[in-house]
């Protein structure tokens, strides 16, 4: 019955965010956060159509300490294991968007079913953006990033005492370098486990 209650809160947020609309940049306000129902794959870049090494994907945003054993085994051997979603802690987004792809979907359910078990755990949603627009900009499409993954953690039962949202826009690069693919891999939001 409570598996029933989960899937029935993350449909209906998933819902929910899909009904949202969306203006461009241009009008000087955010996208909203919906799910998005189609678009291209993190890995793909439009300059080359060449996937990006899986290590690297996998591996961005993650603090020395969460790659660590010691930082992986106090949270749990599921963050460890690739096979479980709970080892990927980013969300990638495409350009000027705060929507949540589809294919990202599963890993924020993931974790937000983890907090569900574990009410004593912290987490720190950081939105992140490339190097394109204003500092203003990017800090504001950063918090909207954040703020779009901890909606759907919210909606599927994670109480706000466990989660806290920070935007470093432009500011905490994954890639010091220019171009597609390095503003690829900027535009996220990183789940960070305050490990105790």
């Amino acid at each position: 019955m409570k598996i029933n209650k989960i899937m029935l809160a993350f449909i209906v947020s998933i819902m929910m965010l899909s009904g949202c609309s969306s203006t461009d940049k241009k009008e000087g306000s955010l996208l909203d956060n919906n799910v998005e129902k189609e678009g291209g794959s993190l890995v793909t870049t439009a300059l080359n159509n060449q996937a990006l090494p899986e290590e690297q994907v996998l591996t961005q945003g993650l603090t020395d300490s969460e790659l660590s054993e010691d930082g992986l085994s106090r949270l749990g051997a599921e963050f460890s294991d690739p096979a479980n979603p709970l080892s990927k802690q980013t969300i990638y987004f495409t350009h000027d968007s705060s929507q949540v792809q589809q294919q990202f979907v599963h890993i924020v359910a993931a974790h937000a079913q983890y907090l569900l078990a574990h009410p004593e755990q912290r987490v720190t949603i950081e939105g992140h953006t490339d190097e394109l627009g204003s500092r203003e900009y990017n800090i504001a499409l950063g918090e909207q990033r954040a703020k779009s993954v901890s909606r759907m953690m919210k909606v599927q039962g994670v109480s706000n005492q466990q989660l806290e949202v920070v935007s470093y826009g432009e500011e905490k690069p994954a890639s010091d370098a220019s171009g597609e693919v390095s503003w690829q891999l900027n535009r996220r939001v990183e789940i960070v486990y305050q490990v105790q």
